[in-house]
């Protein structure tokens, strides 16, 4: 049984039966003759219904907003956001995905070639609860351009978003059967991957969930994108405006009450103005509202999950046994729902718990340096690479110091954020592969070279 828990509350709100294997199987056959289907469309007729996403999304934006935060606990206002991004990228691809998958004719010598962008099949889909929506379209939409189709096996929390999901695509595109849904246990995932009817996989999720699909994919021999676990650097240099610094830093920190993997986890500041930087940053998290999601102002929601809280205090407290200094927050609040205080802690070392795990939760740690060469060495000694955030006032210097940070993305005076017109991914233990961009659109697609040669 899946149940569907109010974060703010911790009352069960709905519950869904898991599906049995003739239910899995009918969704795996069902999606893929929509797909053989779907397949020989022209690309303009899979981009109108991508447009036609779009416009539910907003269409139905309150609606699902709130399915959102009922689920999962974020604050309205944000939920309303994450519906407005899938909306624009449903448009993004809708008005690109032509352009970006056309043939691309490669000169020869007296013949024809060219690489061409061909659907791979119905692509499996395990999705995260942090961005119920987001996260599944911002794959769905530059796959089902490309051709494919989708099963998704979505977080067993949100399974009335995974339900919203599947309602929208089959109203979008009108192909039943083409976008799927499962219900199943995690310990069922590794035979739907085997099934033939799945030709390829993509996971959000933990680096360790990440290296179990990555094992049973690698032994069926089917592609797979992983965006995984993520313990992102938010650099600031001495020479950078403070103040603006730490507005974002609170921003990057708290929002999706820090349950994001491209959330900013350490804050590696230089030692002359760390002071300053430490004293802002509390005084923005502590300006955050927390309370229920649902009512406007509400700027820090629940947790999602009781054992999550749990284990986010863990690591605090570790932190402070190992000499951490907290600054805000820090203590289990009392009461009904899964909530956790903006917490900063400073003078944290790499060995340290909040210095070397991934924090997934509303924790800041500020750890100092000496200088520059200094923080770049620490931003790069950790097992992830996803996304870094550089704070300097010498923009142009910025650019050789991006180069030399490990990560799938660096930000130079902005937050680290996921836009549709960008490739998005991680190296190292943070996973493989792009979504969104162009290299997004053909992750799932067979890269094929076309050579034709003179007629005899």
């Amino acid at each position: 049984m899946l149940i569907s828990t109010n974060p703010a509350t911790g009352e069960a709100i709905a519950q869904y039966p898991l599906h049995d294997p003739a239910h899995v199987d009918a969704v795996l056959d069902a999606a893929a003759r929509a797909q053989a289907r779907w397949r020989t469309l022209p690309i303009a007729a899979r981009a109108a219904g991508m447009r036609r996403a779009g416009e539910l999304l907003r269409q139905r934006k309150e609606a699902y907003a709130r399915l959102i935060t009922l689920e999962m606990g974020k604050p309205l206002s944000e939920a309303l956001a994450e519906i407005e991004k899938s909306a624009w990228t449903c448009d993004h691809y809708a008005d690109h995905a032509a352009r970006l998958l056309a043939d691309e004719p490669v000169p020869a010598n007296g013949s024809y070639s060219a690489v061409t962008y061909d659907p791979l099949g119905v692509v499996l889909a395990i999705m995260p609860w942090n961005y119920p929506f987001w996260q599944f379209v911002r794959f769905a939409a530059p796959t089902l351009c490309a051709g494919n189709g989708a099963v998704l096996k979505h977080a067993g929390n949100v399974p009335q978003c995974a339900l919203a999901l599947e309602d929208l695509f089959r109203d979008a595109i009108g192909v039943p059967g083409l976008v799927g849904n499962v219900f199943i246990e995690p310990e069922r995932v590794a035979a739907l991957i085997d099934d033939p009817r799945i030709a390829a996989v993509t996971l959000t999720g933990s680096t360790a969930v990440g290296k179990l699909v990555a094992a049973q994919a690698g032994r069926a021999m089917k592609k797979q994108v992983l965006e995984l676990g993520g313990s992102d650097p938010f650099i600031v240099l001495a020479d950078t405006d403070i103040e603006r610094a730490a507005a974002a830093a609170a921003k990057a920190r708290f929002s999706n009450t820090g349950q994001s993997c491209i959330s900013a986890k350490r804050f590696i500041v230089d030692e002359r103005v760390a002071d300053e930087f430490s004293a802002r940053l509390c005084a923005h998290a502590g300006a955050l509202l927390m309370g229920d999601p649902l009512q406007t102002g509400t700027g820090l929601g629940p947790m999602a999950r009781a054992n999550l809280r749990t284990a986010l205090h863990d690591q605090v407290e570790r932190s402070l046994a190992q000499g951490a200094e907290l600054k805000l927050g820090g203590r289990m609040p009392d009461g009904p729902g899964f909530f956790y205080p903006a917490t900063v802690l400073d003078h944290v070392t790499p060995t340290m718990a909040a210095g070397c795990e991934e924090t997934f939760g509303p924790v800041a740690a500020v750890m100092r340096v000496r200088d520059t060469e200094a923080a770049i060495a620490l931003a790069n000694a950790t097992e992830f690479g996803l996304g870094a955030a550089l704070w300097t006032g010498d923009v142009q210097g910025a650019r050789e110091l991006a180069r030399g940070i490990e990560a799938g993305a660096v930000f130079v005076n902005g937050i680290v954020a996921s836009d549709a017109r960008l490739p998005f991914g991680g190296i190292k233990q943070s996973g493989y592969g792009r979504e969104l961009g162009a290299a997004g659109i053909r992750e799932f697609t067979n890269i094929k070279t076309y050579w034709v040669g003179p007629a005899t």
